[in-house]
């Protein structure tokens, strides 16, 4: 049986409580997000440029078409994890694209996670207020 090359390349990215699973596959550079396009899904400025960095860093913008599928969290976590999912799929689709990724800090998973709420607190931190008498 004749060997097939793999003709799309996936990624996972998780930022926050968002988890973004990306599909890369060669084309003209469309992306599109839950079945949206890119540019009605993410309709701030700054959050389209955090997540396509890693197209910009490579300079692969215009030859790979990216399909996301987004879930959890909000606009930003979302955008950090397609961020991260669109890095990690970029190194299956060629894996001497690390260093730029790396030097930009594009394959590190943020830990920062929202911190729980403890007992005796109304929230985190946050104390209740005290009384002296």
């Amino acid at each position: 049986m004749a060997e097939t090359k793999i003709s799309e390349y996936l990624g996972t990215g998780r930022r926050k409580t968002s988890v973004a699973r990306v599909r890369l596959a060669s084309g003209s550079g469309k992306i599109v997000v839950n079945g949206r396009p890119f540019d009605s899904y993410f309709p701030v400025e700054t959050l389209r440029a955090t997540a396509a960095q890693p197209l910009t860093v490579t300079g692969t913008t215009e030859k790979l078409d990216a399909r996301i599928t987004v879930t959890g969290g909000g606009p930003t976590g979302q955008a950090g994890a397609v961020r991260h999912g669109i890095a990690r799929a970029l190194l299956q689709f060629d894996a001497s694209l690390r260093a730029p990724l790396k030097a930009e800090g594009l394959l590190t998973r943020d830990p920062r996670m929202k911190e729980r709420k403890k007992y005796g607190q109304p929230g985190a931190r946050k104390r209740f207020q005290y009384s002296k008498r």
